[in-house]
């Protein structure tokens, strides 16, 4: 198994951030398989979604609209709502499969694979690329 970790520079911006580019470079020449792709953070997630039509700015919407972000959750330390950020893998998983045909991603037309995170806590996440070789 092929792997490799990525440090993704949120910037403390909440929202979607695109791994289209470098899940592609990652699986360029390497035959069929399978890319997983894995968030070790408790308050992030993997996603596949259009982006830069406006499905991304509605994601994000939903996401508040179904996790609020005020002082209603248990969970109450870091920035207000961040209760909310420790529930969005029941949304957004932490990982996600993508195949590989011919080192390229079997992705559809419209397809991109996206960092999810709502949590301006942090600046900085880790993002783990594996590659299975089938």
């Amino acid at each position: 198994m092929k792997t490799i970790e990525l440090q993704i520079q949120t910037g403390r911006r909440r929202g979607l951030f695109d791994l289209t580019a470098e899940c592609a470079r990652f699986v360029a020449g390497e035959g069929d398989g399978l890319l997983n792709i894995f968030v070790p953070h408790a308050t992030a997630g993997v996603v596949i979604i259009e982006l830069g039509a406006g499905s991304d700015v509605d994601l994000v919407a939903a996401l508040d609209r179904l996790l609020p972000r005020d002082d209603r959750y248990v969970h109450r330390h870091g920035s207000p709502g961040h209760g909310a950020d420790h529930l969005v893998s029941a949304v957004a998983p932490p990982s996600l499969s993508v195949p590989v045909v011919g080192g390229h991603l079997a992705l559809g037309t419209w397809q991109s694979i996206a960092l999810l995170d709502p949590n301006s806590d942090n600046a900085a996440r880790t993002v783990r690329l594996s590659f299975l070789t089938g």
